[in-house]
């Protein structure tokens, strides 16, 4: 029996009910913060997969212009330049399986699933004389708006960038630029590649 005046032992059912409604804000701020940080690192790896993806296509761009065909003495090249689109002839990086050799006449541009497309087929010189096989296309980016082209002239040529190239030369230099659309957060500086390949190295 509980003496008169003392006090009982326990918490009142008003105390624990405060300390369940505590608890439950306690454990609705931890799930809302691991939801958070899962779509943080969810964003986060997306965001170093496009980033993969764009230093992959760079250096493939890069690649493909620095190994552009110069042309003979007398027979020009094979480089004709739009503000969208390119065709010209190079050296690919590796020799894909159904070409004879690395040499090939390649066409970049967006297509109208906003993909940037590298398209090639055998430069005539190499292929094997049988019937000319279809182009092949490889997809480099996805998500594109545009892809933008400007060719520097040569200083015998009047120096300055051009939207458009049909000379009989490779130009100095090819600047690249990728366009997004308005509600995509990727941006990548413009790429720059200049035509490199002697004749000597053909």
């Amino acid at each position: 029996m509980t003496r008169p005046g003392t006090a009982q032992a326990g918490f009142t059912l008003l105390e624990i009910l405060v300390a369940l409604v505590v608890l439950g804000f306690l454990l609705l701020g931890l799930a809302e913060g691991v939801r958070f940080g899962l779509r943080a690192w969810d964003s986060e790896a997306k965001l170093v997969d496009r980033r993969a993806d764009l230093d992959g296509a760079e250096r493939l761009l890069r690649e493909i212009v620095a190994q552009a065909d110069p042309g003979e003495p007398n027979e020009p090249p094979t480089f004709h330049g739009q503000p969208r689109r390119l065709e010209f002839q190079t050296r690919l990086p590796v020799k894909a399986p159904s070409l004879p050799t690395r040499e090939a006449e390649v066409g970049l541009g967006v297509d109208a699933a906003h993909r940037l497309v590298l398209r090639w087929v055998a430069h005539p010189h190499a292929e094997r004389l049988t019937k000319p096989a279809k182009p092949e296309e490889s997809v480099l980016l996805e998500g594109l708006d545009r892809i933008e082209f400007k060719y520097l002239r040569w200083p015998d040529q009047g120096g300055g960038w051009v939207d458009s190239w049909d000379l009989p030369s490779v130009p100095a230099l090819v600047r690249m630029t990728l366009v997004f659309p308005p509600d995509d957060r990727r941006h990548w500086p413009a790429i720059e590649a200049a035509p490199m390949r002697s004749r000597n190295q053909q």
